[in-house]
């Protein structure tokens, strides 16, 4: 198990992220969802021991990733930012990672290379930006980490090659056991693959939960009444998004839907009708965005 508990990074007087703390099983694909800039690749590289946190600690298994070079050969990084060295070669960077990584795979390079269509002699520095990200990820996968940190990894990919990543990374986490941890600001990368997403906002994680359980928790509901109703009427609820427009009221609402929905059929509306929410729409809340009217900038 990774454990991020309390986790604060800073440079100099800038705060990247604060006191984070989260958990990821064995065995699951974790998505990382914020805007740019919201501190996911601070996170990723102190969950890595790239940066050590200023307060609080990283560990799998117990055991700090920061202190532990035997832990942090069992993991792998793709960062978003992919260097290569010039004139290296998929063939050539693996005889590098063999050097630092014991279990190092040439046959599973091959393998992969083969499936995703890439020449392991070519130059590195001819690939176009999603090949060079499919690259690293052949890199990352034949070195059997225990622990995969992806930051931004599917930026660049078609969508057939999207799919087959996904493939390939379902399929080496139910043979393995091994632990992904997915950032992106893209919402619909992750939803396929994930089966836990926590979004980050404010330097701080806002929502953590299974994506099973994102959709059951969350309902919104459009209401007409007789009377004139407000905010204040509904204070009983966990409202995360309210809007009315003369009678007719729209909640967003946290919570059990089916009693939800009870608490709301006793306040006797006319009318009541009950929507489930997208992930997407989900997100948009727990980040608060703004609503702007655009007309007054361009009327």
């Amino acid at each position: 198990m990774v454990s991020v508990d309390r986790v604060t990074k800073k440079f100099g007087n800038f705060v990247a992220i604060e006191n984070l703390s989260f958990k990821v099983d064995k065995g699951s694909i974790y998505g990382l969802v914020g805007f740019n800039g919201a501190g996911k690749t601070t996170l990723l590289k102190t969950i890595a021991g790239v940066y050590k946190a200023d307060s609080g600690d990283v560990t799998v298994g117990g055991f700090k990733i920061y202190d532990s070079e035997e832990l942090r050969q069992k993991m792998f990084y793709v960062p978003d930012d992919i260097f290569f060295e010039p004139f290296s070669s998929i063939e050539k960077m693996g005889k590098f990672y063999k050097g630092y990584y014991p279990d190092f795979s040439f046959e599973t390079l091959d393998k992969l290379c083969g499936i995703f269509g890439l020449d392991k002699k070519a130059r590195l520095n001819s690939f176009s930006k999603g090949m060079q990200r499919q690259a690293e990820m052949i890199l990352g996968m034949s070195t059997k980490p225990e622990l995969l940190l992806l930051d931004e990894s599917f930026d660049g990919l078609d969508p057939a090659k999207r799919n087959l990543m996904n493939n390939m990374l379902i399929e080496y986490v139910t043979e393995t056991g091994c632990s992904v941890i997915i950032s992106s600001h893209n919402l619909s990368e992750l939803t396929d693959i994930c089966d836990h997403i926590a979004l980050i906002n404010g330097k701080k994680i806002v929502l953590d939960c299974s994506v099973d359980d994102i959709s059951a928790s969350r309902c919104k509901f459009r209401l007409v009444f007789n009377e004139e109703k407000n905010e204040s009427d509904f204070s009983e609820f966990e409202i995360k998004k309210f809007t009315k427009e003369g009678r007719i009221i729209t909640l967003s609402v946290s919570g059990n839907p089916e009693e939800n929905e009870k608490k709301l059929n006793d306040m006797k509306p006319l009318l009541i009708e009950k929507f489930p929410l997208r992930l997407e729409e989900i997100f948009l809340e727990e980040m608060e965005g703004a609503d702007y009217d655009f007309k007054e900038i361009f009327g």
